[in-house]
């Protein structure tokens, strides 16, 4: 296991906790990858946003300068997260509590060459995250019949893309591109569940294990608690590694202005595994834990289609937009979580999710004077999460973004980037069973801040 941190860590770079909430972004997805795109709204598929390209349209790379490029940077999360008991009036916040899984540094770190009409990168960036921290004394720790129980609410979500790109200039007007991805992906969970939802989800056939009669068979049951975490800044209770690609072209409809098309695979990543803790909340017989081991099968990133244009404007103005596509509901329908034992019982859980498919419009404007390049931009989302299926520790629902930044190039070799991004508050309530006891609203906003140092030779 000690191994197997090591190697994530060199890989994924290190998490350094800068706070008390790890935040989420457009669901799961950060909104863009480096400075440039993140500052232009996201928007990233038919125009140079440097090595970060790889990460939206591989065909961009063959936009960069001839040479050799080295990207270092990081992404830093302050997400504002509360959950209200609409029935209580109870607040629980996300702001309150840390056990490394709170606003964090991301880092970024990538390679590219191009010599002649060949382009070539290699990277790690993080692709998105999701989390929340509440603590273990507010209602979501608060089982069937108001019984207080100490346990935890919290999660933590975070993928690592590692891309492999290349992409080559066919002719004066098109670009192709190509990426084969290395994919990591790691999940914290402390989830208390109260009785009612557990009979709501096995009357709908969504619970099945040798552990079901246990749990009937207890003299006052009152909830369930899953719990598998790691108080580690990359390493998590369950992870798993798998893989990914995309594909894209750039065709040069003038000298000013550039088409886009991009198309990301949905990913391929194993079943994640870790040890974990199932306690079974009795009134009577107390707390029961049962140690095992967890299985969270089949958690994919889902398939993303994009469409840009960019138009220079002069020898100042640069103009972006991207049309975006994310096929969510293929990839979310439930979170299917498997538990083992020790002892040999277990139990299957599949709690729904039924994600809406989404669309995206990212608008972005970059403004050059010389030395500086100053950014601006927005996006808009539909909204992919279902609010009968709303989970407090998962409320990955903000979907209305603004941004600013700016490039400063301090020589012909050396470059800075920086982005700012503010998703305004979001709102969403469920009443229903299974993914709730007590109706809910959950608020989310958040800012996040991105900075890069770009070294060419």
């Amino acid at each position: 296991m000690k191994e197997k941190i090591k190697i994530t860590s060199v890989i994924a770079g290190l998490m350094i906790p800068a706070g008390n909430a790890l935040a989420v972004s457009d669901v799961f997805r950060f909104v863009g990858h480096g400075p440039i795109s993140t500052a232009m709204g996201g928007a990233a598929t038919a125009y140079d946003v440097g090595a970060a390209g790889m990460m939206t349209n591989p065909a961009t790379l063959s936009l960069m300068e001839q040479g050799s490029e080295i990207h270092v940077g990081f992404d830093v999360v302050i997400a504002d997260i509360s959950v209200k008991d609409q029935a209580t009036g109870e607040v629980s916040s996300s702001r309150d509590h840390s056990k490394n899984r709170g606003p964090y540094a991301a880092p970024q770190l990538a390679y590219t060459y191009r010599n002649g009409s060949l382009a070539l990168g290699f990277g790690a960036f993080p692709q998105g995250g999701v989390g929340t921290e509440y603590g273990n004394d507010g209602f979501l720790s608060r089982a069937t019949g108001g019984l207080d129980t100490g346990l935890e609410s919290s999660s933590r979500l975070l993928t690592m893309n590692i891309p492999f790109a290349a992409s080559y200039e066919v002719n004066d007007q098109l670009i192709v591109g190509a990426s084969v991805d290395a994919l990591w992906q790691g999940l914290n969970l402390e989830m208390l569940m109260g009785a009612d939802q557990v009979g709501s989800l096995m009357g709908s056939g969504r619970v099945s294990g040798t552990i079901v009669p246990v749990l009937g068979g207890l003299p006052d049951f009152r909830g369930a608690h899953f719990s598998f975490s790691r108080n580690h800044p990359v390493a998590s209770g369950v992870d798993a590694w798998g893989f990914g690609g995309r594909v894209g072209m750039i065709y040069k409809y003038s000298p000013d202005t550039r088409i886009g098309v991009a198309y990301s695979m949905k990913s391929n990543i194993g079943d994640m595994k870790g040890d974990g803790v199932l306690t079974a909340v009795d009134a009577v017989a107390g707390q029961i834990a049962l140690p095992g081991t967890v299985k969270i099968r089949d958690f994919q990133t889902p398939a993303q289609l994009n469409l840009g244009i960019s138009h220079q404007v002069g020898s100042q103005w640069l103009l972006a937009a991207d049309l975006s596509r994310i096929f969510w509901e293929d990839a979310m329908k439930d979170i299917d979580v498997a538990f083992e034992a020790d002892t040999g019982q277990n139990i299957d859980i599949l709690l729904p999710q039924n994600y809406k498919d989404q669309t995206a419009l990212s608008l972005g404007a970059a403004y050059m004077t010389g030395k500086w390049t100053l950014r601006g931009g927005v996006r808009f989302a539909t909204q992919a999460l279902r609010s009968d299926t709303l989970l407090a520790v998962i409320p990955a629902i903000p979907n209305t973004f603004g941004s600013l930044g700016f490039s400063y190039q301090w020589s012909k070799a050396s470059k800075v980037d920086f982005a700012w991004t503010h998703s305004f508050e979001e709102t969403m309530e469920n009443s229903r069973l299974p993914n709730t006891s007590d109706p809910i609203r959950a608020k989310h906003s958040q800012d996040s801040f991105g900075l890069a140092y770009t070294y060419r030779f």
